[in-house]
């Protein structure tokens, strides 16, 4: 035993700004995302990390409201080691911050477009990217109005079950519907976005690219992030990622799942193939922690979320981000 004295935890009040990965105790401690430190000081912050516990729009299960804590909780797992495979730990080369959560009042859910494209509005404001924890997946559709003040009509980059494209009258609380809504306002251009992963029957794309489940299954990851690349080019892209994008062999903690998905290997190996890619925002949606087992769920949710943080740091250092 040594006798020095223990590190220091609680990184997520005790941190500073350039605090690297620590090995904090993973079963004890104050929960932020990866350990990071909570501020709303965006000063020299590359990605605001920020929850969303909104779930009024389900059509199925709820419980996507406690998303945002589950990811934090099972994210300490991932925050110990340099990140794998990428061989670097991000937080030496990105700074990250927890930025809490988006506050509701549960009485008037019917302002959370409002609500939720104002907490966007302030953090973009200040030039900081994005990371962004729901919630179901119709807060990806106002968290799309605000970066399309900054950035345009951006390409989509859609893991999900479903394709989210019904018809939508323009009102509706509906987490699956939202996309169509977002191309009819042209705040997503369907010509340069792809949906991956679908399993759900839709008989119109929207103009939206699709490549579902099976094709994904019978083409590899590979073949994924070619045709990912193809569509998308260097447009300006959001990364939106539904955990029921993954069988429910792998993400049981969802409100819809959807039997014959994809397995998280075959998303992370997706995921970590997008570093060309003009990543301007991301989410990870629907994790609804009450449905899930051993928290692997949430730590697929986490490990999605912190391979994003790599494709920056992966940037940073090629001097594109």
């Amino acid at each position: 035993m040594s006798d020095s004295a223990p590190p220091e935890g609680d990184f997520a009040f005790r941190g500073v700004p350039g605090q690297s990965k620590w090995p904090e105790m993973v079963y004890a401690g104050a929960l932020s995302f990866l350990r990071r430190r909570y501020s709303r000081d965006l000063t020299g912050v590359d990605v605001a990390v920020s929850g969303i516990p909104f779930d009024s729009a389900t059509s199925n299960r709820s419980g996507a409201r406690m998303g945002p804590r589950g990811i934090r909780a099972a994210s300490t797992m991932v925050a110990e080691l340099d990140g794998f495979p990428w061989g670097f730990d991000p937080f030496d080369i990105i700074e990250v911050v927890d930025y809490g959560d988006c506050q509701f009042d549960f009485g008037y859910q019917h302002h959370a477009v409002e609500i939720i494209e104002a907490h966007a509005d302030a953090i973009l404001a200040t030039g900081t990217t994005m990371l962004t924890f729901g919630g179901d997946h119709f807060v990806t559709y106002p968290l799309l109005r605000a970066h399309a003040k900054v950035h345009g009509p951006m390409a989509l980059v859609h893991f999900d079950a479903h394709s989210d494209t019904w018809p939508d009258d323009g009102e509706r609380l509906d987490h699956g519907s939202m996309f169509l809504r977002a191309a009819r306002e042209g705040i997503v251009d369907p010509s340069r976005s792809i949906q991956v992963g679908i399993r759900t029957v839709n008989s119109e794309t929207h103009g939206y690219t699709v490549r579902d489940a099976p094709w994904v299954h019978e083409n590899g990851p590979a073949a994924v992030v070619a045709e990912i690349l193809r569509v998308v080019g260097d447009h300006p892209a959001y990364l939106t990622f539904d955990i029921d994008c993954l069988d429910p062999a792998f993400a049981p903690g969802t409100g819809t799942p959807v039997p014959g998905g994809l397995s998280t290997a075959q998303a992370l190996a997706i995921i970590r193939g997008l570093a060309s890619l003009n990543l301007v925002g991301f989410d990870v949606v629907e994790v609804a922690p009450a449905y899930d087992h051993a928290e692997i769920t949430s730590l697929a949710a986490a490990t999605v979320a912190h391979d994003m943080l790599c494709l920056l740091a992966e940037q940073r250092q090629a001097g594109r981000y």
